[in-house]
């Protein structure tokens, strides 16, 4: 079955209080509504039609040409946008989906598609932990039981040719829809929930794009670690090894191994987020076959560990701090190598470097510490 998905991006957001399109506002350094965008870029989609106001279609459209989704003139309202995509959908399938929801994630966008499938209707709900209340007037006319009552998201799916038809029903009957589960329900039968995610929540207002906003999930089941290694000067050399590149210095670090306290670190935030135990017990210094040990050769077999617990790096993040030697012309070279070892773009990966200003262990020039963080996915 060929799935379509609609987006609705063609609001003012005026509750945001930004003077323009709330989608179009800055959210982790990119237009908000390129988050939702590419949550939808997966295989399970054929299709995606974004609704634009006639003052933002330039923008959006420049927004959805990369992911080749086509953009469509919006409304007054939200049905009257949900109305004019639903003319354009192609699909057997359709979800129709808030832009205003970056944090949609996959699973999500999966369970939606298989629900439609299989009851011919899916609204991503959550429950409710707070006690709700019906109100009139100022005063409470009733209070559900919680266990019945659940708050309702994005996406929400449906068959096409029934959706398409409540939509048509509803063109005349004066109510004033603001949810797609609404209209089908009026003109077509129950719809079916499926369980959402709570961290799947709406920007309303202005410090929604400001204060602590769930985390984007890169991959559904991913996890994160973190690691650290510290060597110090004292071996006698003319260069120390950083993530599988030997730099000249006036010193050499000393260690069992190379003292590579980058790709030590990595190795240790690898582990970590495997779940795994870290780098002194799968080469520990008292084995002598670890002794002057290549440390790309033991990343390889911590990358064996992980794919061997189902997983594999996203990103990755190290952070150097030495007085000595300077790392910047080194830096491209490093990034690649690391990348290289991890399997994965270079733009997934970031080596920053830095000096203590003369303060501590670092500063004094007795040693370098380097710090790591990576994301890992389900393969």
């Amino acid at each position: 079955m060929k799935v379509s998905v609609i987006i609705c991006a063609a609001g003012t957001g005026e509750r945001a209080g930004f003077g323009r399109n709330k989608l179009l506002a800055a959210l982790y350094g990119a237009p908000a509504l390129y988050h939702t965008l590419k949550q939808f870029d997966i295989p399970e989609i054929d299709e995606v039609i974004v609704t634009s106001s006639a003052a933002d279609a330039k923008e959006i459209k420049a927004l959805c040409a990369p992911f080749g989704y086509k953009v469509v003139q919006g409304g007054k309202t939200r049905y009257l946008g949900v109305r004019n995509a639903l003319d354009e959908v192609t699909g057997d399938v359709v979800l129709i989906h808030d832009g205003a929801r970056p944090f949609v994630t996959k699973k999500i966008i999966t369970d939606c598609i298989k629900t439609v499938k299989a009851y011919g209707s899916a609204v991503c709900a959550t429950p409710v932990t707070d006690t709700m209340a019906t109100v009139y007037y100022g005063v409470i006319t009733d209070v559900p039981r919680r266990d019945t009552v659940y708050a309702v998201q994005t996406p929400q799916g449906f068959r096409a040719e029934d959706i398409k038809k409540a939509y048509e029903l509803a063109a005349d009957d004066g109510i004033a829809y603001t949810d797609d589960s609404a209209v089908y329900a009026n003109y077509i039968g129950l719809p079916h929930i499926f369980e959402g995610d709570r961290h799947n929540t709406k920007l309303t207002y202005r410090e929604d794009f400001l204060k602590d906003v769930p985390c984007f999930a890169p991959v559904d089941g991913g996890r994160t670690g973190i690691g650290a290694d510290t060597h110090a000067f004292g071996a006698e050399g003319d260069h120390v090894t950083l993530a599988g590149v030997k730099i000249p210095c006036d010193g050499a670090l000393i260690a069992h191994s190379d003292g590579d306290v980058v790709l030590h670190a990595a190795m240790d935030a690898i582990l970590s987020a495997c779940g795994l135990k870290d780098i002194g017990h799968y080469f520990p210094d008292t084995d002598k076959k670890y002794k002057g040990a290549d440390s790309r050769e033991l990343f390889k077999k911590v990358m064996e560990l992980a794919r061997g617990e189902g997983y594999a790096p996203v990103n990755l993040s190290v952070t150097v701090q030495a007085e000595k030697p300077r790392l910047a012309p080194y830096s491209d070279e490093m990034n690649a190598s690391l990348a290289a070892l991890c399997g994965i773009s270079k733009d997934c990966v970031s080596i920053a470097a830095g000096t203590s200003e003369r303060l501590g262990f670092v500063g004094e020039g007795l040693g370098i510490v380097a710090y790591a963080a990576v994301m890992m996915k389900k393969i």
